[in-house]
């Protein structure tokens, strides 16, 4: 028997120890509803849950934007459904102006209403909003929205030549804002046979063709010199390509115009009477046709709805509004007066072209609220079924925590019993003492 080392009260001790610190992590986890509070409860569930936890809160939030989105759809809808109710009304009056009954100050009375009218439809426009966002404006720059073009986009057409984005960035500009396309060469219709290299002798140039051996050049004053490949690109710096076909007509010099926004680009298409080397700007509304860029007042605003927890482009909806003014829509100084039905006549085709176009923009804007309620529905369900599994991470299982925490707290308990009678024996060693 020793006194020195009580190694029963020692084990009894450490055993004690060990339950202790396991029912201090059960209350831990009893009392949290966790089973997982710190890394190292379980390292890779951690991960893995708070993976998830983004994803769910993004979802969460995402499903917020969809009803804010449907939200601002539904107030661009209901003004247009009053812009609607007034072309209605002035279809009508349109359609009486037009009869012949009607004397010309009859006429003028009617005029008056539709006067009326064309100015509530601007009035709708301009103050129509949503978060202090204008919704029927249709000024995208004063709200700050962009449109992303990526390489070998199609921009859109300035007096038939195509303009499209090129680079390995995409760019990002306005909508509807003027678009700069940087300087190019002079190249055919197809933007491969010829190239002109030459300033001098180039501009005298009106046409050529080429067999791939021999190549004809056609003058200004029509004269036509037809020589080798190497001698045409020798005599007038015209570069013609080795088994080159068809022919390439050099068009008129487009205008150069002021421009806002730095966007490479190039061209196809028929360039007449350009100096080789030229810098040649135009300038492009998006998604126009024609060589005059759309007014602010003609451009769309769109709307890029964030209904996912990523921001790639799949996780975004556009809703683009055009502008629903008087202009907008076609029906600014709509006349029906006059001593004749002439003006009432034509206001009628004209207000039927401007109910279709706001029945155009009321119907995407239906669809794309359709089309948000369904996010919406499939958002709460990957948030459900996303919580679930989370769920199986990291929330304690209550039941199965508690059978461990009472099996813990009797080890606890008999622990306690054992330090004590380990301690106690220690006291037999006195009776050899006396």
């Amino acid at each position: 028997m020793v006194v020195q080392h009580n190694l029963t009260a020692m084990n009894s001790n450490r055993m004690l120890g060990l339950t202790t610190a396991s029912q201090a992590k059960s209350t831990e986890k009893l009392s949290s509803g966790y089973k997982i509070n710190r890394a190292a409860d379980d390292a890779a569930g951690l991960s893995i849950s708070e993976k998830m936890r983004k994803q769910i809160r993004g979802l969460t939030q995402a499903s917020l934007n969809a009803q804010d989105g449907i939200s601002a759809v539904q107030t661009a809808e209901g003004a247009l459904t009053e812009v609607h109710d007034m072309l209605q009304r002035m279809n009508e009056l349109a359609v009486k102006a037009g009869n012949g009954t009607m004397s010309a100050d009859d006429r003028n009375y009617v005029q008056n209403e539709i006067d009326q009218l064309v100015n509530e439809i601007d009035r709708v426009s301009e103050t129509t909003k949503f978060n202090e966002t204008y919704l029927l404006k249709g000024d995208a720059a004063s709200n700050g929205n962009e449109k992303t073009f990526a390489e070998n986009d199609v921009l859109g057409t300035v007096d038939g030549v195509t303009v499209a984005a090129k680079g390995n960035t995409a760019a990002k500009l306005t909508d509807g804002a003027e678009i700069k396309i940087g300087t190019v060469d002079v190249v055919s219709s197809d933007d491969t046979n010829f190239k002109i290299t030459d300033k001098t002798n180039a501009q005298n140039v009106v046409k050529i063709t080429s067999d791939g051996t021999n190549a004809t050049v056609t003058l200004k004053n029509g004269k036509e010199v037809t020589n080798t490949i190497t001698e045409i690109a020798n005599s007038y710096g015209i570069e013609v390509q080795n088994n080159a076909t068809g022919s390439a007509t050099i068009s008129k010099q487009l205008k150069v115009e002021s421009t806002n926004a730095n966007v490479t680009g190039t061209y196809t298409g028929n360039l007449n009477d350009l100096d080789a080397d030229a810098d040649v700007n135009v300038k492009l509304a998006i998604g126009a046709s024609g060589s005059t860029a759309l007014s602010s007042s003609e451009k769309a605003l769109i709307l890029s709805f964030q209904v996912g927890a990523d921001t790639t482009a799949e996780n975004k909806i556009e809703v683009s509004l055009e502008s629903m003014s008087a202009k907008g829509i076609g029906v600014n100084g709509l006349q029906v007066n006059g001593t004749d039905s002439t003006n009432a006549d034509a206001a009628v085709k004209t207000i039927a072209n401007a109910i279709q176009k706001v029945s155009t923009q009321r119907s995407a804007l239906g669809a794309v609220q359709n089309r948000l309620e369904h996010t919406i529905n499939n958002l709460d369900n990957v948030v459900e079924n996303t919580t679930s599994a989370e769920s199986q991470i990291r929330d304690t299982n209550m039941a199965t925590e508690m059978v461990k925490y009472s099996n813990n707290n009797i080890l606890a308990q008999a622990g306690q019993a054992m330090l004590a009678q380990s301690n106690q024996a220690n006291q037999g060693v006195l009776s050899l003492l006396q």
